[in-house]
């Protein structure tokens, strides 16, 4: 194949009109999604295994009502990952998930209606299956990978088998996140949404797999959430329903909220910029006020969880959290470069991607 790669002949827009040509840009486009997309889903899932590992350390002074550690109980604190759907985009993911993430093959699941045809994963130690109730039933994060039109059929074999604390994770573009919370009867659910620019330079490549194009810089700097570079472009809501998200893990678990300010401080803030060495007040940390308002926080008791959050409505709604990270610029600068450390790219602090104004969310009609 690779003696094929430089004819002229074998290009894909070869056959096409000249005239038409124009229309090509959406191959990079869509490239560019699934690159993105699959770059996003590395990283969240990255800060869940990250934060399991956190949770298996902690000691258990935490909620009255929680068992003390033992066996059992470190197991449970596993990420356990559950994919439905495994064509182009599920198998992406999947390879990003095994290959960048390094989660145990035994960690992932995978339901689709052609098991069988997944020998390499397989040979791997993944578990391939075509039951999306029982994968549902298990993963603590699932990943929804199918045709919209399978949607509803799925959601209804599914919705009675998610745990609460499951975090459904959607690239169905094409359906709401009011609806899909809808048609699941749940509320820990992210769905990514993305907006294109007219002009842009294609940075992704063509033939590469995605777990190849995320050790190439450019492309590990065009996928960071503040970075417009190769067109498309993450609404930053997404970062809310993950910092959310990592909450309500911690909240299902009983840790005290002043816990998860220590455990958040430590997932986002591990990597400094240079400014922060020579001035330590400008470093940020995370507070209560952070996340909930004020009158809130004032009757919150000390050894109390974080309340539970409606994640649908954190992505679609103005939070306490949206004016924090809009208002500091310190905060989207160690969440950039915390991105790109987490794919092996250490970068300068002129480096960092920026946008001035955070992207609003996009409006959610519901279906």
């Amino acid at each position: 194949m690779e003696m094929l790669d430089n004819l002229e002949s074998m290009r894909f827009e070869y056959g096409i009109p000249e005239e038409e040509r124009y229309w090509l840009y959406l191959q990079g486009r869509y490239r560019g999604l699934m690159v993105k997309g699959c770059a996003h889903a590395a990283f969240f899932c990255k800060m869940f295994y990250d934060l399991s590992k956190l949770l298996q350390e902690l000691p258990r002074t935490i909620h009255s009502r929680t068992v003390s550690f033992d066996a059992a109980a470190t197991e449970d604190e596993k990420l356990t990952v559950g994919v439905i759907g495994c064509g182009h985009i599920g198998r992406q993911l999947t390879n990003v998930l095994l290959k960048t993430v390094s989660i145990p093959p035994e960690n992932l699941q995978i339901s689709t209606r052609r098991p069988d045809s997944l020998v390499e994963l397989r040979k791997l130690g993944v578990r391939c299956v075509y039951d999306n109730a029982a994968v549902a039933n298990w993963a603590k994060v699932l990943f929804l990978c199918c045709l919209p039109a399978q949607l509803p059929n799925i959601c209804l074999e599914i919705q009675s088998k998610l745990d609460k604390s499951c975090i459904v994770y959607s690239f169905v573009s094409a359906i709401t996140i009011p609806r899909l919370k809808t048609l699941l009867n749940h509320t820990n659910i992210v769905r990514p949404q993305y907006q294109f620019v007219e002009k842009f330079e294609n940075i992704w490549g063509e033939n590469e797999e995605v777990p190849a194009a995320l050790r190439n810089s450019s492309i590990i700097r065009g996928t960071c959430p503040y970075n417009s570079l190769g067109g498309v472009i993450l609404n930053v809501k997404w970062l809310e329903g993950l910092c959310y998200a990592l909450i309500n893990a911690c909240t299902s678990r009983g840790v005290f909220h002043s816990q998860v300010l220590k455990l958040l401080n430590k997932l986002f803030l591990s990597v400094h910029l240079e400014s922060c060495k020579t001035d330590p007040a400008s470093c940020p940390k995370f507070q209560l006020t952070d996340f909930m308002n004020k009158s809130y926080v004032r009757n919150l008791y000390k050894k109390r969880p974080f309340p539970w959050f409606d994640l649908t409505t954190v992505q679609t709604k103005e939070t306490p959290f949206s004016q924090h990270i809009s208002a500091t610029r310190a905060l989207q600068d160690h969440i950039s470069l915390l991105y790109c450390e987490s794919f092996g790219l250490s970068i300068g602090e002129e480096e960092l991607p920026y946008i001035s104004t955070v992207l609003q969310p996009l409006e959610e009609v519901s279906d």
